[in-house]
């Protein structure tokens, strides 16, 4: 959460948290003016994502990105580090943006440039709810078993249905 501090400095951002998470007691020293609103599920949380202009994941280590792809579904634009699942989710020009991980000046700058031009953000968010419109639970679990089919060395696919492998080379 440090990685926010610099970004939620701005004028203009004010920096939400949802979840309990185990550092919450720390982090009302790092960021001072920012809303906790503690755990959320269902639909509050969908009305949380979707009250959001934007996005900001800081973790350099998410596998997979269920918090970035439901906020890309809420028709929000993401910021987050070119590392890990945020590689398959955000497309950078598109739908967000990519910055090098533990680079708290570059997640400042993003949020700045959002900030900046309410445009660029509404039409990465109407981007944003495109890219993964068809990324349903079953097209994923496909994608997944083809995966491992062409890591076994079967190139059967799984399914029609299977969203292609997106790689983002920085």
């Amino acid at each position: 959460m440090e990685l926010l501090a610099v970004a939620s400095r701005q004028p203009g951002v004010r920096v939400v948290v949802v979840g309990p998470g185990p550092v919450r007691a720390q982090l009302g020293g790092v960021l001072p003016g920012a809303i906790f609103l503690g755990e959320r599920h269902g639909e509050q949380l969908a009305r949380i994502y979707a009250s959001l202009d934007v996005f900001v994941h800081t973790g350099p280590h998410e596998t997979f990105g269920q918090t970035v792809q439901e906020a890309l579904a809420s028709g929000v634009p993401v910021v987050a580090p070119a590392a890990g699942g945020p590689l398959d989710l955000v497309t950078p020009g598109l739908t967000g943006v990519l910055v090098p991980p533990g680079d708290s000046g570059a997640i400042a700058d993003a949020v700045a440039s959002f900030r900046a031009d309410r445009d660029l953000m509404r039409r990465y968010g109407v981007a944003a709810r495109d890219s993964v419109a068809a990324r349903t639970w079953a097209a994923v679990g496909d994608e997944l078993i083809d995966h491992y089919r062409a890591v076994a060395g079967s190139s059967a696919p799984a399914s029609p249905h299977a969203a292609p492998a997106v790689v983002v080379v920085s």
